[in-house]
């Protein structure tokens, strides 16, 4: 049959079939994947292939098969993840490289897989622009260059867009269809299935035209023209709600709450810290009471924006909030994100009663909390209302220990005062933070240099927060020094990376946590390089981070003052005039500073070891 245009009366390329495969030997599922998305998602493309639809294919990690047998395949199929700067999965790199040599050598010509039909599905973020899907893209390149007829155009699933998963099901089901002979014709602008041409010829029957003309235009088949796609209910529309989606889609909420968070309306959340629990048992307070006298059993880890704009190695959320370069979501109000947070917070406070060491007069501190660590994951300062959350937090006289990761340096001039500005220093090279943050950015170097910049415009408390990873960015003391110019930090955060246990997305094993006394020398060395500007001045060991501090502005007479006035930082916020870091400053304890036997644990605490009960070895 024939399709007739409304415009212009030509014909499409006749219709053909794609059969079955009359050839015994399964079709070959390939997976590319690197954090295991691409594997489930051929896992499940194979129960519909070959569970439901008794088409016979075999599962394939390419790193096990020979790409010299690809000629011998008659049926393929690729589910293929892009991973950092558009490059294949390391389980494929190899099948994509013989891939990709193959396809360019004249010896082999165009004739190569000719008997051989294929489909790929790209796997990627399209917050990486020109990289999307770079690795399927690709693949379908080669595939046809060699002569294979692609049965389905390259699918293309966005793990950041929140709708992998309906996209992959649609392009499934036209997979099915091309396999189980279902008719298929071509034109310049991709592929168009029966299923789609029976679906416009069905809206068209619905224009209540009383008849009119059984036509179908080119550019509705193509996708170009006008959409006649029904109004839907929001639960149909993968969390879009007015023309903006929620940030949280249920999977990424599934994962957040398996974590212990609680997800606050569409984009926050809270958790309570680790920290938090010992102090309320009197076991220890967190380097925070150490360095600056937070009472730990009283602080409230939060977030209003669980997105980020990078993918750090030492991520310890292993990826499973969602990222961005940009507010692109619906957007909830600040003062309800603050009373839910402070609600729940208390609400996990409660249910510590009758902990052992939990004592009633610890309880009841807890249900008042009197600091606000705005880092437990994401980019707070991402958040569009984040000066008026600020304002709602201060008016409840609830401290902000506030951390952004240096790709917003326009957000950070526009911060008002909060307690203490943190900025993430992950590495001091161009490549060594490409490599580690992972950024969404391309010109994220040049963003880092601007945040760096714009703290130095800070009158309050600011600080460069550096991680320590063994192997990566312990060895360029020189190029971070080198950067405190920049900032003129109050502060410097030197601290050991927290192994999180094994990830996908992460190569960090054990060997690239630092010992404690790693990361003494290391401070030692970077106060040195700073001739006298920064001097190591506290520690906690246990938490196996050290801290130095501007010795013009803290060290008075001698003695450290890097702990706050909280009730004196509280009144200035209410005076509404300009103030500095210095009129809020109080006296460091003698067991938080630097050298000091305690370490910068508090003798007030009780302090408790786990005992370690290891199998002896035979």
């Amino acid at each position: 049959f024939y399709f007739l245009y409304k415009s212009r009366r030509r014909c499409l390329k006749p219709l053909k079939h794609l059969p079955l495969n009359p050839n015994p030997r399964p079709g070959k599922l390939f997976f590319l994947t690197q954090t295991g998305t691409s594997k489930a998602l051929a896992q499940r493309l194979l129960d519909l292939l070959s569970s439901k639809n008794n088409i016979p294919f075999d599962l394939v990690d390419p790193h096990t098969y020979e790409p010299e047998d690809l000629p011998k395949e008659s049926l393929i199929i690729i589910i293929a993840s892009t991973w950092e700067d558009g490059n294949p999965p390391q389980n494929s790199k190899f099948f994509v490289n013989w891939l990709a040599d193959i396809s360019t050598d004249f010896r082999a010509g165009n004739l190569l897989l000719s008997d051989c039909k294929f489909a790929v599905f790209g796997v990627g973020s399209r917050l990486y622009g020109d990289t999307f899907n770079a690795v399927a893209r690709d693949l379908g390149k080669r595939l046809r260059g060699l002569g294979a007829t692609e049965m389905v155009p390259v699918g293309e699933g966005d793990v950041d867009g929140g709708e992998l998963e309906s996209v992959f099901e649609g392009w499934s089901e036209k997979v099915v269809t091309v396999l189980k002979g279902g008719l298929v014709m071509e034109n310049e602008n991709g592929i168009v299935y029966e299923s789609d041409v029976e679906s416009l010829e069905s809206d068209d029957d619905d224009d209540g035209d009383g008849g009119g003309e059984d036509i179908v235009d080119l550019e509705d088949i193509a996708g170009k023209g006008p959409s006649r796609k029904k109004s839907v209910n929001v639960a149909e529309t993968n969390g879009k709600l007015d023309g903006k989606r929620e940030m949280v889609t249920p999977v990424i909420r599934a994962n957040l709450e398996k974590q212990g968070y609680k997800i606050i309306g569409s984009h926050s959340g809270v958790k309570i810290c680790r920290w938090t629990k010992s102090q309320l048992r009197g076991r220890g307070g967190c380097y925070k009471h150490s360095f600056y006298g937070i009472e730990s059993h009283r602080c409230m880890e939060a977030t209003p924006s669980l997105a980020c704009a990078n993918k750090c190695v030492f991520c310890w959320r292993h990826h499973t909030n969602p990222v961005g370069k940009s507010w692109q979501w619906k957007m909830d109000d600040p003062l309800e994100i603050v009373n839910t947070a402070i609600d729940l917070h208390t609400k996990m406070i409660k249910q510590t009663k009758g902990v052992p060491g939990v004592t009633q007069e610890r309880l009841m501190e807890g249900l008042s909390p009197r600091h606000c660590a705005l880092s437990l994951v994401g980019e707070p300062i991402m958040y569009p209302e984040i000066n008026s959350l600020v304002d709602e937090l201060h008016r409840r006289r609830i401290s902000t220990f506030l951390v952004t990761n240096a790709q917003f340096p326009e957000k950070i001039k526009m911060l008002k005062p909060v307690t203490q500005l943190y900025v993430s220093v992950d590495a001091a090279t161009k490549d060594s933070l490409k490599a580690i943050d992972r950024p969404l950015f391309g010109d994220f170097w040049e963003r880092f240099i601007d945040s760096l910049k714009a703290l130095k415009e800070k009158h309050q408390r600011t600080v460069y927060r550096l991680t320590l990873v063994k192997g990566w960015n312990t060895e360029d003391v020189d190029a971070y020094s080198k950067l405190f110019f920049l900032g003129k930090p109050d502060f410097v955060e030197i601290k050991g990376v927290t192994y999180c246990g094994s990830s996908a997305t992460s190569k960090l094993t054990m060997e690239n946590v630092p010992w404690h006394s790693d990361v003494r020398a290391f401070s030692e060395a970077l106060a040195l390089k700073s001739e006298g500007e920064y001097e190591v001045a506290c520690e906690h060991a246990h938490s196996c981070c050290v801290l130095l501090a501007k010795t013009e502005k803290f060290k008075v007479n001698g003695q450290w003052h890097t702990w706050i006035d909280y009730e004196k930082f509280h009144d200035l916020v209410a005076l509404g005039r300009p103030f500095d870091s210095e009129d809020y400053m109080a006296l460091t304890p003698s067991w938080a500073v630097y050298g000091a036997e305690e370490g910068g644990f508090d003798p007030d605490q009780s302090r408790y070891k786990k005992e370690r009960h290891h199998k002896s070895k035979r």
